[in-house]
């Protein structure tokens, strides 16, 4: 055939029209082990319009439209979170998942689908819970399984546990480090398996297994009564991920909760929507609620119209109905976020109920100011803070005002990780620029004057803003934060991890052999020393095997001093710190160099120094952009040179003057960083 006859025929209308149809392959939710080939146009956004396997004109309406909530009543319900250390394979296993349910396509660019913040796929971690209700078959009854994959990083605790409040089992992923590898070793694995969490060896369904171990344990009732087993899988290869599915059904309890009983549901967590309001997910513990229905907010007292609801596949599918058992997301016109609070009691209008216990108030670790480049974007500012905020209600909003900064806030976070990942979302989420004060852990000071303590009402007070931090002479002495941090290593990188520790002023309280290879160590930290870096440096230096956690342990007296840094002879507030006496210099000459490192050059000379009250500890200086004025002079008087080169240093030393330095804002957080090894 010509090339022209070729060129007419692609131009024909009926070549034209089969171009307009798309072909794609999608395996039907009656028959799960059935795939057929679907044609639909382009167009159009439902599928389908027919089959190759039948030729038969099928129904465009989708899933959304079909699931009939009131098929799944308690008994085939299970509510079920993923819980692990961070990448440790939670995400990869929740895409298998939901791909063995039908709830996503089968596709290779299933990766982290729940991980739908932009900062999640930047990062590569998990920030925030998300939820996804699936749709399995098992002996001939189709149940409900209502996942929540949660974050894996300790600064993200409250998520996990928010979670665990809506769930009545947990799928814990314990990291078997690759033992499909040549030197792999399953039988000492199996061994910490049972010593740790004590279950028997025999237990272990032996399976193939290559890259994680999945230890399934469920709580009944959030009692002291736990039934554990555990499979070998292979989350990336989808190795055994159907025995989950089905342990998942015959091990977790289903939620104790009747259709009957009055309408009460649990807000675990919400999120802003620009045109509909909040959106809150709800964990619904009795009765049932439907579009239309008259609810109201135990803590308020304020009354909604529900305007929509439905489940999470893992998007939004809109239903008529939830019923008790149940886990979805509903909408009822709350437009303030100070309207939707986490912890929240929700029940019918003309059947009020008690309200449930909620969420105890997370403990800020961490404490910084947040304050908008100009003023004039402060009242868009409160409104990003706010509505992230109701996205991640572990953040403690306090307001500030700073004599450089201006108005602001005073944040509190579970962990500088916490700390970054918020700034980020409010830079991408609401294109928010904003400056990001010193991160520092609350201090206490007992005042010695009977005056100071009739004025602030006590005799001791705390201290989260240096700004704050009083003199020693009205101060008989201040009290530093402290926790107990566990951490488990190898015992090959026991020397270093001790001397990590010892370099942050930890104090050894017990050391325990696990087995034969591996170490747990107990030390008492002040939290000041580990809040920043720590837990970086502690898995550079054991190759990423070592874990760490911490709990509080109260405060201890320590010998503090606010240091404070300057540039060119001002005082930069937001770079002021309170540190130990002892690390003062060190510290001191450590943030003058890296500040050294992030601060441009300018073209005057600016000298970066470290300050405690009016004495100079440490210096470094930022060299001036030099032009080279005696360019221009080819030999002659050397006169001539010296009258430019002394006319050049007089400008740059009235520029001094009256030039300011700009901090970039990414300097506030690398100049905190340090390079132990």
């Amino acid at each position: 055939m010509s090339l022209s006859a070729v060129t007419r025929w692609c131009e024909a209308p009926l070549f034209r029209r089969v171009l307009q149809f798309k072909m794609c392959r999608r395996k039907t939710q009656s028959w799960s082990n059935v795939s057929c080939t679907l044609w639909r146009h382009r167009w159009m956004k439902r599928l389908p319009v027919f089959s190759t396997s039948s030729f038969k004109t099928m129904s465009t309406h989708t899933d959304k439209e079909n699931i009939d909530l009131s098929k799944f009543p308690a008994d085939r319900i299970r509510n079920f979170c993923i819980i692990a250390h961070i990448d440790h394979g939670k995400s990869t296993l929740a895409d298998r998942l939901l791909e063995m349910t039908g709830a996503i396509a089968k596709t290779e660019k299933n990766k982290q689908v729940l991980d739908k913040l932009q900062v999640e796929r930047e990062r590569g971690i998990t920030v925030k819970a998300q939820t996804a209700s699936l749709l399995y078959s098992h002996q001939g009854q189709q149940y409900l399984l209502n996942l929540i994959d949660t974050p894996g990083h300790v600064d993200f605790s409250y998520e996990v546990s928010r979670s665990i409040s809506a769930c009545q089992g947990v799928l814990l992923i314990v990291d078997a480090n690759q033992i499909d590898l040549k030197n792999a070793d399953p039988e000492r694995v199996e061994s910490q398996i049972e010593k740790v969490f004590d279950i028997p060896r025999e237990e272990c369904i032996k399976v193939s297994w290559s890259i994680c171990k999945l230890l399934l344990t469920f709580l009944r009732n959030f009692s002291s009564s736990v039934i554990s087993f555990f499979f070998q899988i292979s989350a990336k290869l989808g190795t055994n991920v159907e025995n989950v599915l089905q342990a998942v059904v015959n091990r977790i309890p289903p939620p104790v909760a009747s259709a009957d009983d009055p309408f009460k549901a649990l807000v675990f967590d919400s999120n802003f929507d620009h045109y509909r309001g909040v959106v809150a997910n709800i964990a619904v513990f009795g009765g049932r609620v439907k579009k239309g229905d008259r609810i109201v907010s135990a803590y308020l007292g304020k009354t909604y119209e529900v305007n929509e609801l439905g489940l999470l596949r893992p998007d939004e599918h809109p239903t008529q109905k939830l019923f008790a058992g149940q886990v979805g997301y509903i909408i009822a016109g709350m437009k303030d976020v100070k309207e939707a609070q986490i912890g929240d009691t929700l029940y019918h209008q003309e059947q009020p109920v008690e309200a449930l216990p909620g969420f105890k108030p997370a403990k800020a670790m961490v404490f910084a100011g947040m304050y908008p480049m100009d003023q004039s974007e402060y009242q868009g500012l409160r409104s990003a803070i706010e509505r992230l905020t109701l996205n991640d209600s572990s953040v403690t909003v306090q307001r500030d005002s700073s004599l450089a900064l201006g108005a602001g806030w005073r944040l509190g976070f579970l962990g500088l990780l916490h700390m970054e990942v918020f700034n980020q979302r409010l830079e991408q989420e609401y294109n928010a620029s904003v400056i990001v004060t010193a991160p520092t852990v609350p201090y206490k000071a007992v005042f010695s004057s009977a005056k100071l303590i009739k004025e602030h009402g006590s005799e001791e007070i705390t201290i989260v803003n240096p700004a704050h931090f009083p003199d020693r002479s009205v101060v008989s002495e201040y009290l530093e934060p402290m926790v107990l941090g566990t951490i488990l290593a190898p015992d090959s990188y026991t020397g270093k991890i001790m001397s990590l520790c010892l370099n942050r002023r930890a104090v050894q309280k017990n050391m325990v052999y696990i087995d034969d290879q591996r170490v747990m160590m107990k030390y008492l930290f002040p939290l000041n020393e580990i809040v920043v870096d720590f837990y970086d440096l502690l898995k550079s230096l054991s190759s990423g095997y070592a874990s760490f956690d911490y709990e509080n342990a109260g405060y201890q007296a320590a010998d503090l001093i606010k240091m404070d840094i300057l540039l060119n002879g001002r005082c930069v507030e937001e770079l002021s710190m309170i540190v130990h006496r002892d690390r003062a210099y060190s510290t001191g000459k450590a943030m003058c160099e890296r500040l050294k490192d992030s601060i441009p050059r300018q073209m005057f000379e600016i000298a970066v120094q470290a300050a405690i009250g009016s004495k100079i500890i440490a210096r470094e200086t930022i060299k001036a952009f030099r032009k080279n004025v005696v360019a221009k002079c080819y030999g002659g008087d050397i006169t001539r040179k010296m009258k430019l080169l002394k006319k050049q240093a007089e400008g740059k030393r009235k520029m001094r003057l009256i030039g300011s330095v700009e901090v970039p804002k990414d300097a506030f957080i690398n100049v905190l960083k340090r390079t132990d090894k």
